[in-house]
C-alpha cells in the first residue's frame, strides 16, 4: 500500500487550530491556521478540501475509515458501518461520551455528504476483546457485568501495529514470547501479550484509567469523588472534568501536559520534576506487574510520542529493573535505535514507531476487498 498523503486538523475548538497535510508530491503539502470551533466544522473543512483536491488531481473517494475508541462487548473486529451499527454504538455512548459522541457525529456528517461511500469502523478495544476473565472482570457486584461493565482496554490499533512489526522482525518466535507493549503519548497505557494474545492492559472501562497521562489521572481511589463532594462540593461533572482534562502531568506540574516542556523545566521546577518521576514510576510499576502476570518477559516495546522520542524517559523507566534482565544500552537508547537493550541482558527492549492510520487503512482495504469479491 502506497501512502499518498497524511494530515491532521489539530487544536479543534481552540485558538491556533491548524490544518496540515504531508504529501508525496511536495506541492500538495501545506500547513495553515484554520477556524474550526468544533468537530462538525473540522469535518466540513476536510470534505471541502478533499473535493477540491479530487477536481485538481482526479481520482474518487472509495471508502472512509474511522477510529472508534470504544467497541463495547460486541464489536471485536473492524466492520462496515450501517444504521444498525450506529444504533448499537449509541448504546455505548455512556461508556465513553468524551469520544464516542463526536465519533458517531462524524460518521453521520460523512454519510450525509457521501451517502454512497462505504464507511468502516475500526475499534480501539478490539485487540483486547478476548482478555482472560480474570483480567476483564471488575471486582464489583456481578450484576453489572451484564450491562457491559468490564475491562476493555484501548490503544488496540497501536498494539496491533506493534505486534505486526514484531512478527516481521522475529518471525514465528513472536507467538511464543511474553511481550510488554508500552504506548506512551498524550494517552498512555501498557499491555501484556502472551502467545500473541492480549492478557491484560492498564486501561479499563474507559481511557481515563491506568497509568497517569498528560491530562488524565489514571487509577484513583474511587472514594475520592465523594470526599471532594463533601469537602469542596465538587459535582460529578467537575470531577469528571478534573480527572480527564486537569490531572496527570498537567495537574502535578501545574504548568504543562507536554513531557518535552517538563523535561526543560525539571532542573528549576520541583513540580515538573515530580510529574516526570510520577509518570516513570507508574510505568515501571506496571512493567513489574506484567512481568509477574506473564510469568516472565522476553520483549518490551516502547512506542507513542513519548515512548518513541524520549530516551531519558525510557532510561528512567528501565532503571532499577535489572533484576528482571532489563538493562538499557545508553548509546543505542540515545540514538533511538530499534533495539536499545544491552546485548548481555535477557530481555529485548525495543523502540518501534506505531501507525494507527496504517492499521485503519489496512482494515478498510480488507473489508472493501471482501465486499467486492
Amino acid at each position: 500500500m502506497n501512502r499518498i498523503l497524511t494530515g491532521a486538523i489539530d487544536r479543534i475548538g481552540l485558538t491556533g487550530a491548524c490544518f496540515h497535510v504531508e504529501a508525496s508530491l511536495p506541492e500538495e503539502s501545506f500547513s495553515k491556521l484554520v477556524a474550526v470551533p468544533d468537530h462538525s466544522a473540522a469535518a466540513t473543512l476536510l470534505i471541502n478540501w478533499s473535493e477540491e483536491r479530487e477536481k485538481k488531481q482526479g481520482g474518487n473517494l472509495t471508502a472512509i475509515g474511522h477510529r472508534l475508541v470504544h467497541g463495547g462487548p460486541n464489536f471485536s473486529a473492524s466492520q462496515k458501518i450501517t444504521s444498525e451499527i450506529i444504533e448499537e454504538l449509541r448504546k455505548l455512548e455512556t461508556f465513553d461520551p468524551e469520544h464516542l459522541t463526536e465519533e458517531i457525529l462524524l460518521t453521520e456528517i460523512f454519510k450525509n455528504h457521501f451517502p454512497n461511500i462505504p464507511q468502516i469502523a475500526c475499534f480501539d478495544t478490539a485487540f483486547h476483546h478476548d482478555l482472560p476473565r480474570v483480567a476483564l472482570q471488575l471486582p464489583i457486584p456481578r450484576c453489572y457485568e451484564t450491562q457491559g461493565v468490564r475491562r476493555y482496554g484501548f490503544h488496540g490499533l497501536s498494539y496491533q501495529c506493534l505486534m505486526e512489526q514484531l512478527a516481521c522482525i522475529l518471525g514465528d518466535r513472536v507467538a511464543q514470547e511474553c511481550i510488554i507493549l508500552a504506548h506512551l503519548g498524550n494517552g498512555a497505557s501498557l499491555a501484556a501479550v502472551k502467545k500473541g494474545r492480549s492478557v491484560d492492559t492498564t486501561m479499563s472501562l474507559t481511557p481515563t484509567s491506568g497509568v497517569p497521562m498528560s491530562c488524565r489521572s489514571g487509577d484513583l481511589d474511587p472514594s475520592l469523588q465523594q470526599y471532594l463532594a463533601r469537602t469542596v462540593q465538587m459535582s460529578p461533572e467537575s470531577f469528571d472534568k478534573m480527572v480527564n482534562f486537569e490531572s496527570g502531568l498537567l495537574g502535578i506540574s501545574e504548568s504543562s501536559a507536554d513531557m518535552r516542556d517538563l523535561l526543560a523545566l525539571e532542573a528549576t521546577d520541583f513540580r515538573a520534576a515530580e510529574a516526570i518521576a510520577l509518570f516513570c514510576y507508574h510505568i515501571k510499576k506496571s512493567i513489574g506487574a506484567y512481568a509477574a502476570a506473564l510469568g516472565g518477559v522476553d520483549t518490551i516495546i516502547f512506542s507513542g510520542g513519548i515512548g518513541e522520542n524520549s530516551p531519558i524517559i525510557r532510561s528512567r523507566i528501565c532503571d532499577g529493573l535489572e533484576f528482571l534482565g532489563i538493562r538499557i544500552d545508553q548509546e543505542a537508547n540515545d540514538h533511538n535505535k530499534q533495539i536499545i537493550s544491552s546485548e548481555t541482558e535477557r530481555v529485548r527492549v525495543m523502540v518501534l514507531h506505531t501507525d494507527e492510520e496504517l492499521m485503519i487503512a489496512n482494515s478498510v482495504m480488507q473489508i472493501m476487498g471482501s465486499t467486492h469479491k
